[in-house]
């Protein structure tokens, strides 16, 4: 069985906490271990930050949307803005590379994404926007929702 949940919302930083928040209940149904949930909470964190501080500069008319598909135990799922985009994102998918060292960022968004998720794919144009692409199996996934 498929279920889905799209959700968009102001680029605003306080923002990023019900974004974590919204994710973890609507995968709360696979009844993930606390530390995937943790982790996917963690990469909902990273993809919004980026959304909002580099994707939009801190611009709070721009829109964040993200969507969670589970299906079969796994999680799809996408952050999305229509920000600036990436100029090169192979080099933004290095450790420690940051286009904004003044706001003393670590560079490691990305790197922490990779590492969390079973999958990964960074879409990007400049001028369009950024799109990120993650999925995950879930250890001891079952639908509660049956």
């Amino acid at each position: 069985m498929k279920n889905v949940m799209n959700l968009e919302f102001s680029a605003l930083s306080q923002n990023e906490s019900f974004a974590r928040v919204t994710v973890a209940a609507f995968i709360a149904q696979l009844d993930p271990t606390m530390d995937e949930l943790t982790e996917i909470k963690t990469v909902v964190s990273e993809g919004v930050t980026n959304s909002i501080i580099h994707g939009y500069e801190n611009d709070p008319n721009g829109i964040v949307y993200i969507s969670v598909l589970i299906e079969d135990g796994f999680i799809d799922l996408t952050i999305k803005d229509k920000g600036l985009g990436i100029m090169d994102v192979e080099e933004a998918r290095q450790p420690l590379f940051t286009t904004k060292p003044e706001l003393e960022r670590s560079g490691m968004g990305f790197t922490i994404m990779e590492n969390f998720m079973d999958e990964i794919e960074i879409k990007s144009q400049p001028g369009i926007g950024t799109e990120i692409r993650l999925r995950k199996h879930l250890s001891n996934s079952k639908m509660l929702c049956n």
